[in-house]
């Protein structure tokens, strides 16, 4: 059993059994990775641990809008590949801590997407299984914004039997309408 259909069709306690086999498979992936990594939807913060006592000089980082290398100058990449999705590079940066971590923290160019992992070869996530933090409405960009507030709205005037914000443009529009013909009659118009 892999597909969706097949889930839909397991006992709760069956789904359960699997999400749990399933995260702890994740979890043994990505922890045999040379790296750990968290995300947001708007960034990805990545964590490669070096010898202790690198400096910043003995390290060589590539971050490209598609591609990341990371490693000790003269010898094997520790990591290297194509990303998953495209970044912004020039608001991606990386530092080195305590001369043992080497932090790196990539700009999503979409930020309305989580990433599966950070290099496409990697083994992935299951994104649909992700709690985001609770977000606030201004964290929000101005167009998102204005679409959840109208969604919020319209949710608490049907809540309240009242008319939603299409609606109201919908009768507002028939106002007008009848107010610049007042020659037509509608009191029997049935409006939809």
């Amino acid at each position: 059993m892999s597909s969706a259909d097949d889930y839909d069709k397991l006992s709760k306690e069956e789904r359960e059994a699997r999400d749990k086999a399933d995260r702890e498979r994740e979890a043994a992936e990505q922890a045999a990775l040379p790296y750990s990594w968290t995300q947001q939807l708007g960034d990805v913060d990545v964590t490669v641990p070096v010898p202790k006592g690198t400096r910043a000089r003995d390290l060589n980082v590539v971050i490209q809008k598609k591609k990341l290398t990371v490693g000790l100058k003269g010898k094997e990449p520790i990591l290297s590949g194509e990303l998953c999705k495209e970044i912004k590079v020039e608001e991606s940066t990386w530092t080195l801590e305590d001369q043992e971590t080497l932090l790196i923290h990539l700009e999503k160019l979409n930020k309305q997407q989580w990433w599966e992992n950070v290099l496409a070869h990697h083994p992935k996530i299951d994104t649909t299984k992700i709690q985001p933090e609770n977000s606030k409405l201004s964290d929000l960009d101005g167009e998102t914004r204005g679409m959840v507030e109208k969604m919020m709205f319209d949710n608490q005037q049907r809540q309240m039997g009242k008319p939603t914000s299409d609606e109201l443009k919908k009768m507002e529009a028939l106002r007008k309408f009848q107010e610049a013909h007042p020659e037509l009659d509608f009191s029997q118009a049935k409006i939809s």
